[in-house]
């Protein structure tokens, strides 16, 4: 999923629990998958902006000089207004967009 074009909200949604357990049946199962999902987007968000900082690093080793540049900042802000992992993954769980399997359940199968 592309976080950047994502339509979650930036800031906290009141929610209806049996929405949320309407798919697995069961709201701790359902929060277990929206916690494991939002480790994979906080993941992927961070490589993302450690990349993107990486070009304006400086290797000096004088603590004297601090540079402040202007791009940093500007990439800085934009990822903290991004929306936040768990909305991100609650909001991909509701649409359902996020694709796991219990494999408990599938051993009972066969």
């Amino acid at each position: 999923m592309d976080y950047k074009k994502s339509k979650a909200p930036t800031n906290t949604v009141t929610r209806n629990i049996m929405d949320l357990c309407d798919e697995t049946g069961n709201i701790y199962e359902s929060v277990a998958i929206i916690g494991k999902r939002a480790n994979q987007i906080s993941s992927e968000i961070k490589q993302d902006l450690s990349k993107k900082l990486s070009e304006f690093a400086s290797y000096n080793d004088s603590l004297e000089e601090v540079f402040e540049n202007r791009e940093q900042i500007e990439i800085s802000r934009y990822y903290e207004k991004l929306p936040k992992p768990t909305l991100l993954a609650t909001e991909e769980f509701v649409e359902g967009n996020v694709y796991y399997r219990d494999p408990s359940k599938e051993q009972e199968e066969f």
